[in-house]
């Protein structure tokens, strides 16, 4: 159930508590019933389908065949095991070391300039490359177009996402000794609090899985020594998973059930964002495990109009502090005018220049100004920041960031 009673007032609540979830109900969900029947995957490999591209080639040239493995691939991600892989997606992986090679200049060239590489390790275990998209591009063009003109990756976009998609994408390589992460859920909601989001209504945390694919491409083989993704299959389906996934019980589960499903360099993997997931141990002496991890973005994640609201958070702030410093506004008032004036998400940004701030997310442009309020900045101080702020999200390299 989506909804729960208030255990004061007995009224139906449309928000997910942490403290009400179950592990029990986890099981639940994971063991409920689907009809998603599988006409196109070969044995599945741990309830996981897999696909082999070579086999299913003539089927995306004719337009009903395709549709119907197209909804296939919706069905497993929705409600399905929530995960699949394709096999040999790049059956000529003379591309993929291509873009390795670039991928690895990229690497090489960020060390030296102090890049502080994967977040969700110790600096130096592995390293990412954020926004590998546009780099590759800008650097390796040809490379780029011969590696985007595979035709299975915009396919699996389309089933999930339909048209339109944007895509973006980073490189995470793990040395040997890398050790795994924890389960979690990600982009949008998992990379929020559990405070905030908590603070979402159950609806939105329906809704939210359906903006975003998740997907790997390996640019190594990866035997399951080297850590490749571990996965709960069916653990997308748990409604509250996103407020769920942080809880010492949950991801003790999930250490205890997780499956993997070895990769060979060229083979594909997409999944739900809600999936409970996380990367693997590398225990090997000799395998650096590469891959360009695509996140895909629903064309329906966007504002209709351009709003300046840099311009516009300026010319409020000395408004807002003066009104909050004579009394003449509360601060649940204050509040609600940032909230029309103010970015109130910290996405999308450059995560080279705007690095994550006590977690999966840097501060929105709404939490600088209510942190300016609350520390009475003076009217300099918080342009200057908020100046820089904005800088640091900035579309391009020639950004010259403001001293302060």
């Amino acid at each position: 159930m989506d909804y729960r009673r208030d255990e004061y007032r007995g009224q139906r609540v449309n928000w997910f508590r942490e403290e009400d979830c179950a592990v029990s109900d986890f099981v639940d969900a994971l063991n409920a019933e689907t009809d998603t029947a599988l006409s196109f995957s070969g044995s599945p490999a741990s309830y996981i389908p897999v696909y082999e591209c070579g086999d299913l080639e003539s089927v995306l040239s004719f337009d009903r065949e395709r549709r119907e493995l197209l909804s296939e691939w919706a069905s497993v991600i929705d409600a399905g095991a929530g995960v699949f892989v394709l096999k040999g997606a790049y059956a000529d992986t003379g591309i993929v070391d291509q873009a390795t090679g670039v991928f690895e200049a990229i690497i090489a060239a960020e060390r030296k300039s102090g890049s502080k590489g994967d977040h969700f390790a110790k600096a130096g275990a592995n390293d990412r490359i954020w926004n590998a998209q546009e780099k590759l591009l800008l650097a390796a063009p040809e490379i780029f177009t011969g590696y985007f003109s595979n035709p299975w990756l915009p396919a699996v976009a389309e089933a999930w996402l339909g048209p339109c998609f944007q895509v973006t994408s980073q490189v995470n390589v793990v040395r040997p000794g890398g050790a795994a992460q924890q389960a979690h859920r990600d982009y949008h909601l998992g990379f929020q609090t559990a405070e905030v989001a908590a603070s979402f209504p159950a609806h939105v945390h329906r809704m939210s899985p359906f903006l975003t694919l998740q997907g790997a491409v390996a640019h190594s083989d990866m035997p399951v020594e080297s850590g490749p993704t571990k996965l709960l299959p069916f653990s997308q389906r748990y409604a509250p998973g996103y407020v769920a996934w942080r809880r010492a019980d949950f991801r003790e589960y999930f250490e205890n059930h997780f499956v993997q499903v070895p990769l060979k360099k060229g083979d594909a993997i997409f999944f739900n964002p809600a999936l409970f997931h996380a990367a693997g141990s590398n225990k090997t002496s000799d395998v650096q495990r590469m891959a360009n991890l695509l996140q895909i973005s629903s064309a329906y994640g966007r504002a209709m109009e351009v709003v300046d609201r840099t311009r516009m958070s300026q010319t409020l702030y000395p408004v807002l502090r003066a009104r909050l410093s004579a009394g003449e506004i509360t601060e649940r008032e204050a509040l609600s005018v940032i909230a029309s004036c103010a970015e109130g998400y910290p996405f999308p940004t450059n995560l080279d220049r705007d690095p994550p701030v006590n977690g999966l997310a840097p501060e929105s442009q709404s939490q600088l100004m209510r942190r300016a309020l609350a520390e009475d900045w003076p009217l300099d101080q918080f342009a200057i920041t908020l100046q820089r702020h904005a800088q640091r999200r900035c579309i391009g390299d020639n950004i010259e960031l403001i001293d302060y």
